[in-house]
């Protein structure tokens, strides 16, 4: 699976933006796949920020951007969307997609990752 990331940019606080990812599945059946949103600011580790289920049908999303940040899919399309939402300088950081396969389910390492985006907020 590749994954491509757009949609970042530069915005002030408060304002919003909305991430995609394009999936090519080559072989593989997108809707086979929960996909997730995670972030890394300078010098601290990647978060997790939000994943979405193979089906669309549940979503889970870190405390720090719960309320604020919406994940969806698109199977039809191979697309998986971040909405954000009341951006604060504290969600600078470069966002990845990424990719697991069902059956692995949540737990462990990510199967493909995306190049990343950069979102930097003004305050």
């Amino acid at each position: 699976v590749q994954l491509v990331e757009s949609g970042g940019g530069l915005v002030q606080a408060g304002g919003s933006l909305r991430l995609s990812c394009a999936a090519s599945a080559s072989g593989l059946t997108f809707s086979n796949f929960n996909l997730g949103w995670f972030r890394q600011a300078p010098g601290k580790e990647r978060e997790f920020v939000a994943r979405i289920r193979w089906s669309g049908g549940s979503s889970y999303y870190g405390d720090s951007v719960k309320g604020r940040f919406t994940i969806s899919r698109d199977n039809e399309k191979n697309m998986v969307y971040l909405q954000m939402n009341s951006l604060k300088p504290e969600d600078t950081a470069v966002y990845y997609c990424a990719a697991k396969h069902r059956a692995l389910g949540y737990e462990g390492p990510w199967d493909y990752w995306g190049q990343g985006t950069q979102v930097t907020v003004s305050s």
